[in-house]
């Protein structure tokens, strides 16, 4: 089953945000139990030669990986998808204009540009049928939902039936609400609003907490994806368990 047919049959899926652009670390994390990695181009620096080492070296070890862009636009989305990334993570879609656009840009035929002499379509290899199709049948499409705005368009942009999921930007979200951070009450009354929007229209739901102890919630809510840390965090953790467990013995 692909990562795209998990991701809309909401199965229950939990991957991490790269924030260093290292093909290593990919290869690393691309050997854990992950679902996913999401190259985060929009926070981090990714240039296109970062992005392509990196999605080689999660297609090398089998692991699908997103690649959050730095904007929704159509060059970012076509790069990220020509150097063979799984999918596409889009931040800021705010109406359902944005949706359709982002949808649009990510598929042959209603806006992504084809070449037949990329990564994704095997250098050559594929014929034009068969990487039209194989690219259908793979392409995840995720719209990221972080601002107030977007919270008075929900219902259009839920209905583009071509995003696979949905993700709450929960920090963003608390910027563009004005609010003292995310776990204010009514960042977590949007949260709640979009997804019970969501399981209206019978979408994917996913997002991001820096609070484990909340999955329950959010998966008795409906959410199922769920991108949870970095590879920062796990460098700082990690450090920091080491250092703890060391001095209890000094």
């Amino acid at each position: 089953m692909t990562f795209k047919q998990r991701v809309r049959d909401k199965t229950p899926l939990v991957g991490t945000f790269l924030k260093t652009p290292s093909a290593m670390i990919c290869e690393v994390l691309g050997r854990s139990d992950l679902d996913v990695v999401c190259l985060d181009a929009e926070h981090s620096p990714f240039d296109r030669g970062d992005i392509n080492a990196c999605v080689m070296a999660l297609n090398h070890v089998g692991k699908p990986s997103l690649v959050r862009v730095p904007a929704n636009r159509p060059e970012h989305i076509l790069n990220a998808l020509d150097c063979g990334a799984t999918g596409i993570l889009a931040p800021h879609v705010i109406t359902g204009d944005d949706a359709y656009a982002l949808a649009a840009n990510a598929h042959f035929g209603t806006g992504r540009g084809y070449a037949g002499s990329t990564r994704a379509a095997g250098y050559g290899a594929r014929k034009m049928a068969e990487h039209k199709a194989a690219s259908g049948e793979a392409t995840t499409v995720i719209a990221q939902i972080e601002d107030a705005e977007a919270l008075k368009h929900l219902d259009d942009i839920l209905s583009i039936d071509a995003i696979d999921a949905f993700f709450i930007g929960r920090a963003d979200l608390s910027v563009s609400l004005g609010a003292d951070g995310p776990n204010d009450e009514q960042v977590i009354e949007a949260v709640e609003q979009i997804c019970a929007k969501g399981r209206e229209a019978g979408a994917t739901i996913g997002m991001f907490t820096a609070y484990l102890d909340e999955i329950p919630k959010w998966r008795s809510a409906g959410a199922s994806l769920f991108l949870l840390g970095s590879d920062h965090g796990f460098m700082v953790s990690g450090a920091a368990a080491l250092t703890r467990t060391v001095r209890e013995h000094f």
